[in-house]
């Protein structure tokens, strides 16, 4: 075991407010990821744009930051962790700003890969920097709190960013990042600088980098684009699928045979870190998939508003503030792979109980299901990042969560895709079912007698019917989702049994 040094004066509460920090600056980068997805018919009115242009601004800032969460281990080791932390820190804000003074889609969605690029290495580093700067001992309530964020983030981004471009003016969903940026940086500065990590000259892996934008924007683009463009039925698709598979296979040929990867891939060496981070990113790709699909067939289904369809997902965020800091001490004393189990196997449970929803569901049976959702996300979340980090040597901190949370990220964009697409196939398939099965005579003739014309009566069974077939589809990909959480709640015990209370990097 590590003996545990404090850094500089870091402890009491200059110890509470550097981890504040920390966890506040992760919130501010996972927040960006969802806070535009339901601004976007807001920017494309007032930027005069596309709805489909419009998603650019979302695609861009995902593809910037996923090219950059795996290069957090390079960047590190090379500059030192907490210069490249306060670094990025100053870009994302300043790229804010931008983002928010843009009078063009050009300028914007330019901006927000800026953001994007500078707000990557946000996220691992967080992580990264709260495991050095806590003894082994309180780690995991360290992780706890990171993980409170991250899992908080995606839930409050909709809702603040629909409320902020209803009221005010969607520039404001960028510059309510100012102060945050401003106060973590200077504070980053101030506290963080004793914690900074050994540098070396590493030189740069050219060829490994352009490999890794080339697969990496490949896949993003295909996920993002795949669905307007009918998937592989379109050539563009199919191009980019193939680039991205084999720039994926000569990326990784490439990183292992290097001697200074620019993305360390023998982390997988590791049978605790490669488990934890599958059974993580098939729990989050999952979660993600309803986080996406649930708002829109409220809206388009139950006819509620951006805002409170944003309500209702968020009734979540009141278990997993609740649970995160108990969660982060049951964790010091049993075994994380049964923490971890329990938890994304009431995600699946829970899911299934979506699997039975009707269109004439009321606020309760709707919320019931995201409340007690709430209540398990930190059991599996905040167990398998601490066993993921907990398997890698302390010098391998950076590298691990950035692959962590670059796997995390990108199975989150994979889950979100296919839950769109299978939903929308289903229903056309629900529909035509439903369409081929219908007795309509009985009904016409009911409707006929309280004055209806039959235009409007064929209207009327017309929207039943599609409300129905997508109430349908949604049961359907629901009830996949919660086969995914089950098998990934199964696959956690392939992990050797982890030391109890073993923090990142000290487990060695």
């Amino acid at each position: 075991m590590n003996t545990y040094v404090p850094y500089g004066d870091l402890k009491g509460s200059r110890l509470i407010l550097a981890a504040f920090v920390l966890a506040l600056a992760n919130f501010m980068v996972v927040l960006d990821m969802t806070i535009a997805n339901v601004s976007v018919t807001h920017i494309t009115g007032s930027l005069a744009v596309s709805s489909s242009q419009g998603t650019w601004v979302i695609t861009s800032y995902a593809v910037a930051e996923a090219i950059c969460v795996p290069l957090t281990g390079w960047l590190a080791g090379r500059f030192g962790g907490v210069k490249v932390f306060t670094l990025s820190l100053i870009g994302f804000t300043v790229f804010s700003v931008l983002c928010g003074l843009s009078t063009s889609l050009e300028m914007l969605v330019f901006c927000r890969i800026g953001q994007g690029l500078f707000g990557g290495p946000i996220m691992p580093l967080s992580q990264m920097l709260l495991l050095r700067i806590f003894p082994p001992e309180k780690q995991s309530q360290a992780m706890g709190m990171w993980a409170m964020t991250t899992v908080v983030g995606p839930i409050l981004g909709p809702i603040l960013g629909g409320s902020i471009s209803d009221n005010l003016s969607w520039h404001w969903i960028f510059f309510i990042n100012i102060p945050v940026g401003i106060v973590c940086a200077m504070a980053a500065m101030r506290l963080l600088k004793p914690a900074e990590t050994e540098t070396a000259k590493l030189k740069i892996d050219m060829g490994g980098l352009m490999l890794l934008v080339l697969w990496i924007g490949a896949l993003q683009l295909m996920l993002d684009l795949g669905h307007e463009h009918d998937w592989f039925n379109s050539p563009f698709i199919v191009v980019l699928a193939l680039t991205a598979l084999i720039g994926l296979i000569v990326f990784t040929i490439w990183e292992l045979t290097e001697r200074h990867p620019v993305v360390n891939i023998q982390i997988f060496r590791y049978k605790s870190f490669t488990i934890s981070v599958l059974a993580l990113a098939m729990g989050f790709g999952a979660f993600f998939g309803s986080i996406v699909l649930i708002p829109q067939w409220l809206q388009i289904n139950l006819g509620y508003t951006a805002t409170w369809a944003g309500y209702l997902t968020a009734t979540m965020g009141f278990g997993s503030l609740t649970m995160s800091p108990l969660v982060a001490k049951l964790a010091t004393k049993y075994d994380q792979r049964a923490l971890a189990s329990f938890g994304l196997s009431i995600l699946g449970g829970v899911t299934l109980m979506r699997a039975f929803w009707t269109t004439d569901a009321d606020f309760f049976a709707l919320a019931l299901p995201q409340i007690l959702q709430g209540f398990a996300v930190p059991f599996f979340f905040i167990p398998l990042s601490n066993m993921a980090m907990s398997a890698v040597k302390p010098q391998e901190l950076a590298s691990a969560a950035g692959l962590m949370n670059f796997l995390r990220t990108m199975a989150g964009a994979i889950g979100a895709s296919i839950a769109v697409t299978i939903w929308d196939d289903h229903t056309k398939l629900a529909r035509s079912e439903m369409v081929g099965s219908l007795h309509t005579e009985d009904a016409k003739a009911a409707l006929q007698q309280q004055g209806m014309s039959s235009e409007t009566i064929q209207g009327y069974i017309s929207s039943l019917v599609d409300k129905e077939a997508l109430t349908l589809s949604a049961n359907h990909v629901f009830l996949l989702l919660s086969f995914i959480f089950i098998t990934a709640a199964l696959i956690i015990w392939l992990c050797p049994r982890p030391k109890t209370g073993a923090g990142g990097g000290h487990a060695h």
